[in-house]
This record gives C-alpha cells, structure tokens and sequence, in this order.
C-alpha cells in the first residue's frame, strides 16, 4: 500500500508519498481502506520531531479516518467487511489502509457524508472527553474555548450549545470572529486586542495554549471551575497561582487522548457514540470542513494548517 512516511524531521516538504508494507491484521483490530483522513496539530508536532507515536502505534502520521472495513481479527463480532466505519488512531492515518483496535472504532453518524466523517473522531473525542466527562460542564454553565476557529474549538462550540451551555471564545481576527458566531457561540473575544480574562468568569475552560495562558485561565474561572489544559503551544512552564486556586476552590486539569491505553480510549469512543453521534445525526452538531486535499499531497494541507488561517478540519482525501 501507499502511506504518507516523514523522511526526517523539519517543515511539510518532509511528508512523502511511498510504498511500504501492509498493516497486519491481530486479534482484536479492524482493518479499514481509508477514504479520507484529518489533519491535526499533532501530526505537524510529530513531522517537526516532537511527538513520536505510541509504542505500539504505526508511525504514519494521522490521528483519524474514515472509511470501509475490508477485514476483522479475531475476537470482533462489533464490526464486519462492508461497514462504514470511522476511527480514533494512535497514528497511520494518511495511509491507503490502516488496522486498528475495534474499541476505537465508530460507525459514520447518520448524515454525515463517509468523507467527512473522517473529521470527527479526534474533535469528538477530545471535546466530549475533556469538556464533559473530566470538566463536567452542565446545562446553564459557561465554557470558554480558546482557539474557537480550531477542528477542536469549532466542534466544542457546537457540542456545548446543542447541550445548553454559554459559549464564549477566543479568536485572532475579525473574519474568524464572524465564523464562529454562525457556529454559535455566545461571546467573542479578539486575543490580539483584548485580555479574556478581563472579560469572562468560565465554569469550564479548554485551554491549548499551557504556560502562555495559566495566570489568564485562573483569573477566569469562576468559584468551582475546572480548567482543562490538552495543549502547550504556548509553552510548559509557568508559575500557578495556588492561593487563588484555593480561595476559588478551582481544579486544573492535564490531559492526552493520543497516548492513553486501548480500554480508556474504548471507553471514551463508546461514550462519544452513545451521546454525541445523535447530535451530530440530528444535524446540531456538524463537522467543519476547511479545505480537502489529496492524501498524496499532504504537504499541502500541513502548509494550510502552519499558516493559521483555517476554520476547522483539513481534510486528506483518496
């Protein structure tokens, strides 16, 4: 088969399309022939030499896919040859086929064009886990997302209202201010302009910038809030300011999906479908397709999402 290989570390020109084995197929797995696949931050950590794969894990790039299951190992009675299928991946997605275990598997919500399903998985789980399963944000609370135009930030915007939560975000332009609002959320905030934490009291906040924003999301939160840190890209260090901590009986949260053993993240996935699949199939939650590009032309949509300018997933079609 055909996959996507990162000759060496450094900027998208590294990203090639090669031949290389098949994937085997063990106890457990399913094997898919990819329709499409995503692109997510990690897959551009992983290219620049930051982010090695889970042991155990293919060293493709690619976190998610979608397409129709061609072969089942042993053991798997929950999917079968022909079904269409999408799947959470510790990598190998930008590939023809890819094997990975049934409890990550997920059938293609209602509606959803097998294609752009592919852009569901990573954002779905990642939101669904960390904003309600570990924030626990309840209907009438408020979440703010940081990177509200993100694959992830637009899928949390949607989700939160669909459940009936106050929805505020942080954007670094007018034209993503504008996109975000059609996807509904409540409040807007220009970080380039405006300190957030001047502006909001969150229940709940999804944070991708660590170290850069601590200080800001402590400020933030309201008395009993939860902050959720799932990225670093603006740093790992910086100083928590305890005593505020304390006197606003708030928690701070550290999490990954990617590196997290089968069975939590079948947990996970089977939570998504039980509570997410029907929103998505009754057409409140959607998934947002930025650009879809050719899977042997990967470099191209790492170029899309290095320059900043997206509104949500960057597709990789066959």
């Amino acid at each position: 088969m055909r996959a996507i290989e990162i000759v060496k570390p450094g900027g998208p020109e590294v990203l090639e399309w090669h031949e290389v084995p098949e994937p085997s197929v063990e106890r457990g797995d399913v094997l898919i022939d990819t329709t499409a696949s995503a692109v997510n931050r990690a897959d551009v950590l992983q290219r620049q030499g930051f982010y090695d794969p889970p042991p155990g894990s293919s060293p493709y790039p690619g976190l998610e896919v979608s397409g129709v299951v061609t072969e089942v190992g042993a053991d798997v009675e929950q999917f079968k040859p022909g079904d269409e299928v999408c799947a959470l991946l510790g990598g190998g997605g930008y590939a023809e086929r890819v094997a990975v275990p049934w409890q990550q598997v997920m059938p293609v919500p209602e509606g959803v064009p097998l294609h752009a399903a592919a852009g569901l998985p990573e954002v779905a789980c990642t939101v669904w886990s960390n904003v309600f399963m570990l924030g626990r944000l309840r209907r009438g609370e408020t979440l703010l997302v940081h990177g509200g135009a993100s694959g992830i930030g637009s899928f949390a915007i949607q989700l939160a209202k669909a459940l009936g939560s106050y929805v505020v975000t942080t954007v670094g332009s007018a034209a993503k201010a504008e996109r975000v609002r059609e996807l509904g959320a409540d409040e807007v905030i220009n970080y380039r302009e405006e300190d957030f934490a001047d502006k909001v009291h969150a229940d709940v906040i999804l944070d991708i910038m660590g170290a850069k924003y601590l200080a800001g999301n402590v400020r933030a939160l309201k008395t009993g809030g939860r902050l959720v840190i799932i990225g670093l890209q603006g740093g790992r260090k910086a100083e928590l300011d305890l005593g505020m901590l304390l006197a606003k009986r708030a928690s701070v949260h550290a999490t990954a999906l990617r590196s997290r053993p089968v069975d939590e993240k079948g947990v996970i996935v089977r939570s998504v479908v039980d509570n997410v699949w029907p929103l998505v199939g009754a057409g409140a939650v959607r998934p947002v397709i930025y650009a879809e590009v050719p899977m042997s032309d990967a470099a191209e949509a790492h170029r899309m999402l290095d320059s900043g300018e997206h509104v949500g997933k960057i597709l990789l079609v066959r």
